[in-house]
């Protein structure tokens, strides 16, 4: 069946990503779908260029006033308004684990009848996610990790390619010690590459060594990156009075950001971290800096953009396929549970 698609500018400053490229909307216009792509000069590729593809050209903003059955494709966060949201949107929305404002966004969707399609949860019949910037995200969260502890890390945080990120990584061996929990995902592997990008041979632990963590072997080494995806609460990874003990431990890199949910394995800040100031500093005596920023991948928006809309395309060519039954029926649920608890 052919659909409206609508892919919107994201309003959020440094994010320069794209979920669909410009081939991918040459694609599904010989599908039959029909495209319209909104302005925006921060997304990394031109509008001229999904004009060239075939799509329609809108202003910024302007999937407000689309017609009732397309569907809203994006990334990252919705602006406040409108209050009702009336159309199926496909994005990261960050609302079935209780996150903070979940409770607001999924009322918005209430009020408007609208669908959140999440991205976090486009999965296989076996719970793998079909399209992720997973791997991107950890090999960031290394660069920027090392790059931070070597005193060398942009503030603000630019956009890059992997050639310039890989030509300031290179270094010689220097027995820095890093730890990637979670190393066995795309994540991990990701940063388990940015840090050997880096010079270094990370320790990598997964699920047997996570379920049975040894904290004074953590603390041990002197950047952590944290890659575990949790969909249910559990034994946190550290806790504030962690800290405190004796510690090599100085910069803890949470990709996840799970901050405010009840999922959080790293219990020790209450906020994500941003591009204009990537690192806080959780204790002075020795220092301990924290890094939680929510779009690491959007510093490498090309290589991330094309891998990510090369696994998402075959979804969109079918969007009434069984991946998004299933993120309709996590919707369903989600509203159920916030009208039961609200």
């Amino acid at each position: 069946m052919s659909r409206q698609l609508w892919l919107r500018a994201e309003t959020r400053a440094s994010e320069r990503r794209a979920p669909i490229t410009p081939g991918g909307v040459a694609t599904l216009i010989a599908d039959g779908h029909t495209v319209t792509v909104e302005d925006s000069p921060r997304r990394v590729f031109p509008t001229d260029a999904y004009a060239e593809a075939g799509a329609t050209i809108a202003d910024a903003g302007s999937w407000v006033g689309a017609p009732a059955d397309a569907v809203i494709v994006g990334l990252k966060e919705l602006p406040d308004e409108p209050a009702e949201l009336r159309h199926r949107h496909v994005f990261f929305g960050h609302a079935f684990k209780h996150q903070p404002d979940a409770a607001r966004l999924l009322g918005r969707f209430a009020a408007g009848g609208g669908t959140l399609l999440d991205l976090e949860y486009l999965t296989d019949e076996g719970g793998r996610r079909l399209a992720a910037f997973g791997y991107w995200a950890g090999y960031v969260g290394a660069a920027v990790t090392v790059l931070l502890h070597r005193g060398q890390l942009d503030v603000p945080l630019r956009p890059t390619t992997r050639p310039e990120l890989d030509a300031r990584l290179a270094s010689t061996p220097d027995g820095t010690g890093a730890l990637v929990l979670g190393a066995l995902g795309r994540c991990g592997r990701g940063a388990t590459d940015g840090f050997r990008a880096a010079g270094l041979t990370p320790t990598r632990w997964d699920l047997a060594e996570t379920r049975d963590l040894d904290r004074a072997a953590l603390l041990d080494h002197e950047l952590l990156l944290n890659a575990v995806l949790a969909t249910e609460p559990g034994t946190p990874f550290l806790t504030p009075a962690d800290l405190d003990r004796p510690r090599r431990l100085a910069v803890v890199c949470d990709v996840t950001c799970d901050v405010g949910s009840p999922c959080n394995l790293l219990p020790i800040y209450d906020a994500v971290t941003s591009w204009e100031d990537p690192a806080d500093r959780l204790r002075t005596d020795p220092p301990l800096d924290l890094i939680a920023v929510d779009n690491l991948p959007s510093l490498l928006p090309e290589e991330s953009s094309v891998a990510f809309a090369e696994d998402l395309l075959p979804h969109l060519r079918d969007l009434d396929g069984g991946p998004w039954r299933r993120c309709a029926r996590l919707f369903t649920a989600a509203l159920d549970e916030e009208s039961t608890h609200g």
